[in-house]
């Protein structure tokens, strides 16, 4: 029998196959499509310390190859995901990884506290990059800032911790060794690459926040590249995470070097993908020899 399971330092999850956030509601917008018993784990949306508005709209719009996105982190708050979303996040049969941001160093430390005390919930995801608020990629550009950021949430939250990291910079591995160095379980490779779109008969861009985060199959050669490189720099797990839809993208990550991927913009247009690729991978695998994702991480064959 296949083995599916995998582990993320201390986070063991049931099989390989996230669904980012961002991109899943906060789950219960998808249980009438998705056996959530068949994915190795679920990230809500991220939550920031206060609610907030979001960017001006337009705040999304479809490119030929992904998706560009300007959402601005649009969310009710801490208090209300703790109250709100988190009752029916603990009933669910999967693991459960909060994605929280921050204004400051402050911030981000006050809220893993605030949630670390909560039961229900596998781990903790940081998100360090998103580019579509004003400071928030900041801490992921910046090895010494993120080094601070995972420290300090280290010393105040018991839970996993998961470092998601943006592409948006000359040199990832130093900021995902710095992650690593500081206390993080993971990293989380990659968040969205900034881009823009241009209506050239109005002489406007088309997004209300001027840019946004580019997903979706455009990203899938520039994320498969910088989880392979950081893979073999740092000796924590890597979630790979861009352009991922199909069974074959799942095993390109897995022999890059993650030990786990996440489904982002799929989920838009096929929120089922995920348990098919679930259902797909002991057929994979084996086509393969392995009996278990372990024996297939990081066995690219190079030179």
């Amino acid at each position: 029998m296949t083995d599916l399971s995998t582990t993320l330092g201390r986070l063991r999850l049931a099989n390989p196959v996230l669904v980012a956030s961002g991109t899943f509601g906060y789950a219960k917008e998808m249980a009438g499509v998705v056996d959530f018993a068949r994915l190795g784990g679920v990230i809500p949306k991220t939550v920031t310390r206060h609610p907030r508005a979001g960017s001006t709209p337009p705040r999304t719009f479809e490119t030929p190859s992904g998706m560009l996105n300007a959402i601005g982190l649009d969310n009710d708050g801490i208090d209300h995901f703790i109250h709100h979303h988190l009752p029916y996040l603990r009933t669910l049969p999967t693991a459960i990884i909060a994605n929280i941001a921050g204004e400051s160093e402050d911030d981000f430390i006050a809220m893993a506290e605030q949630i670390g005390r909560e039961a229900g919930l596998d781990a903790l995801e940081l998100n360090l990059s998103c580019p579509n608020v004003a400071g928030g990629i900041d801490f992921a550009i910046d090895p010494e800032r993120t080094s601070r950021v995972v420290r300090g949430v280290r010393e105040v939250c018991p839970l996993p911790l998961i470092a998601k990291l943006t592409p948006n910079v000359t040199d990832i591995v130093p900021v995902a060794q710095a992650a690593a160095e500081a206390g993080a379980d993971a990293v989380s490779l990659v968040n969205t690459f900034v881009g823009m779109a241009i209506d050239w008969k109005r002489r406007k861009p088309i997004l209300g926040n001027v840019t946004g985060g580019l997903s979706g199959p455009a990203i899938k050669p520039l994320a498969l590249r910088l989880v392979w490189r950081v893979s073999r720099h740092v000796d924590v797990p890597v979630i790979g995470i861009g352009g991922i839809a199909t069974l074959d993208d799942v095993m390109e990550f897995l022999l890059a070097g993650a030990s786990v991927v996440q489904l982002g913009t799929v989920n838009f247009y096929d929120p089922t993908a995920s348990v098919r690729i679930v259902d797909s991978l002991p057929g994979a695998l084996a086509s393969l020899g392995a009996a278990s994702v372990r024996e297939v991480v990081g066995t690219l064959r190079v030179g």
